[in-house]
């Protein structure tokens, strides 16, 4: 078969008339441009945000090599439209197009979405919508692309259980690639029972979860009563996909160099996958469980292989938690010997202040690229740190910065959240106190005023699978009071306070992350109806409105008896079935309770690598293992010694 035609000589005559057109023409080194007609089974991998928001998303960046590697595999790339394009789209019947060959996104297979926030929920039916694809799963055509979503968010995919024909939880590497010989399949074998025979083979076959097989029952208090499988043959539970043995899955080895500005433009290598700290708030590092690291040896071959492949200058040692593998005094010291006589610099994107050590960082500026030091205590008070297992003491911070100033360092930036479970006012007010310290000690260690301490607050979003995931979520007012007063006492430090800057975001958004993250299919009509009234890009500031989102939500949910609130700062009793309950990460649901009850007696748990298995549930229930090191392994040369 033929690719289909392009629709660029129908798309370049509105680019002149647009802001940024080099967003859209593709053609970037490393991309790859198949005969899409010609693949058995074709993916257009979308990232639902401008491009310069998802072209340097790893995942993204992953499956689509992993998929082009595939002789038959055909994988493209799509990202939201901006509004100012999208209204000329419209109007000239231009549908949503891939980046590579813009052909239009009907023209695939698969539609593959990567939700990394729940903000871009609208994002998805707006791409829907532009593509000629019907935004609910039962009114599709039998030639309609799969819609399967993945990412983060995907963990409860219940609020767009209605516009998904199917969610991939978990490492996307494996499940890829069997969700594309699955359809291979079935295409060879004459499409047996259409759109809905391919939907039942992915649900019985445990690869993904499909929304359209499982019906959702309420009760008159309007929770939900059970969530149960149309047939004994479709899964009760479906359980996230895990990856072992990172060293058998370098990628990416050669990521596409982007024509215009992104958010990131380094190299990005995942040294680690995981976390098993063990922060109560944070759904990464539970829904990512067990760690696999990445040996010394297979990080230092594709950080040549990128270098070599985009000629970017700097590289990007990813993880959660990075400072925390096993080998990464000898991974940063022998990258840095490697390059020491080039412009390449390392950076360390995620560091825990107890992970921290100064020889850390003098390798990682070794090249001369000295920025400000960031950590991220999360919460203001001792108190409160123990509530979310950060188990970072404020004399760990000030002694960390104090070596710091000590080797020529002068900005240290702390990132805190506001609207913690158990918070108080004295808690975010204790904020304004430890950044104090934080300046006096470099003043002190330094001998002079020229340090800097910048404040960064965001509010905090209950989300599935954490042990926060009965919590009530503070309201709005009571986040942005707490956030005024603390801005007010830093103002008022005459001492201090003029070398500390604080920035936060107001807690509405977070509002709607929180009906967003924990909703049930219900909240997918107060996405649509934001959707409707124009909401999209809801994670730019300039887009997002409040005001639109609570009028949706009002109509929307009255019908159901429910509102916003029940949603967000409503406490959950632990016997509630929770929309997720169906969806495996692997944790136990008691134990994540009790690890809320630990929360609430502020006690405090060790890391697992280190102190034992505390029967979270992941390794036995999904037969999964921590992989780790330290592997003793050296970076061989990358040039023959004479």
């Amino acid at each position: 078969m033929s690719a289909p035609e392009s629709l660029y000589p129908r798309l370049e005559p509105l680019l002149a008339q647009v802001v940024k057109p080099v967003r859209y023409i593709g053609g970037e080194v490393n991309s790859v441009a198949k005969n899409v007609g010609a693949a058995e089974v074709s993916w257009v991998l979308m990232y639902p945000d401008a491009y310069e928001v998802g072209q340097p998303n790893q995942g993204l960046a992953i499956l689509y090599e992993v998929l082009n590697e595939r002789e038959w595999i055909a994988a493209e790339r799509s990202f939201s439209i901006w509004p100012d394009l999208a209204a000329l789209m419209r109007r000239d019947g231009v549908p949503q197009f891939s980046w590579e060959s813009h052909l239009p996104v009907r023209a695939f297979d698969i539609l593959g979405v990567s939700f990394a926030t729940e903000l871009g929920y609208t994002n998805l039916l707006e791409a829907l919508d532009l593509s000629g694809i019907a935004l609910r799963t039962a009114d599709r055509a039998e030639d309609d692309p799969l819609v399967i979503a993945g990412g983060h968010a995907a963990f409860n995919p219940e609020p767009v259980a209605d516009f998904i024909d199917a969610a991939v939880l978990g490492d996307g590497e494996e499940a890829a690639m069997a969700v594309s010989e699955l359809v291979r399949a079935w295409k060879s074998e004459g499409r047996p029972q259409g759109r809905q025979g391919l939907l039942r083979r992915l649900a019985v076959s445990g690869l993904a979860y499909v929304p359209s097989l499982y019906e959702v029952s309420y009760g008159q208090d309007g929770a939900i009563e059970a969530v149960r499988p149309v047939d004994d043959q479709v899964p009760e539970q479906v359980s996230k996909h895990i990856l072992s043995e990172l060293d058998s899955w370098p990628y990416p080895l050669s990521p596409i160099v982007p024509l215009a500005e992104t958010v990131h433009e380094r190299y990005s290598v995942e040294i680690f996958r995981g976390c098993s700290r063990g922060c109560r708030f944070c759904q990464a590092g539970m829904i990512s469980r067990p760690v696999r690291e990445r040996n010394i040896q297979t990080i230092g071959t594709m950080v040549a292989a990128g270098l070599a492949a985009t000629g970017l200058e700097e590289v990007g040692l990813l993880s959660l938690s990075s400072a925390d593998h096993s080998e990464i005094a000898p991974i940063t010291q022998q990258l840095a010997d490697r390059y020491a006589d080039s412009f390449v610099s390392l950076s360390l994107p995620s560091t825990r202040v107890d992970a921290f050590n100064i020889d850390l960082a003098n390798q990682l500026s070794r090249n001369g690229r000295r920025s400000g030091l960031t950590f991220a205590p999360e919460g203001g008070s001792e108190r409160l740190r123990k509530v979310i297992n950060k188990q970072v003491s404020s004399q760990d911070l000030i002694d960390t910065v104090a070596t710091a100033f000590g080797q020529g360092w002068r900005n240290v930036k702390l990132y805190f959240m506001c609207g913690l479970p158990t918070e108080t006012d004295e808690d975010v007010l204790a904020i304004a106190d430890l950044a104090a310290e934080v300046i006096a000690t470099g003043r002190r260690v330094t001998g002079t005023r020229d340090i800097r301490c910048t404040i960064s607050i965001g509010g905090f979003v209950p989300k599935p699978h954490t042990p926060f995931q009965w919590v009530g979520q503070a309201d709005a007012e009571t986040v942005n009071r707490r956030l005024r007063a603390l801005k007010q006492k830093v103002r008022d430090d005459r001492r201090y306070g003029r070398a500390i800057t604080v920035r936060y975001a107001d807690g509405e958004p977070g509002q709607i992350e929180g009906l967003l993250s924990r909703g049930d299919r219900r909240v997918g009509d107060v996405i649509e109806a934001v959707w409707r009234d124009g909401g999209v890009l809801d994670g730019w500031s300039e887009h997002f409105s409040y005001e639109r989102w609570l009028h949706a939500a009002e109509q929307a949910l009255a019908r159901h008896g429910v509102d916003l609130a029940w949603y967000t700062t409503r406490p959950r009793p632990e016997a509630e079935v929770l929309p997720w309950d169906h969806l495996d990460a692997g944790l136990k649901r008691d134990w994540l309770y009790q690890d809320y009850l630990d929360a609430i007696n502020e006690e405090e748990v060790p890391d697992c690598r280190w102190s034992g298995c505390y029967d979270c549930g992941v390794c036995p229930e999904l037969g999964a293992a921590i992989e780790m090191g330290p592997t003793g392994r050296t970076l061989l040369p990358l040039y023959p010694v004479s």
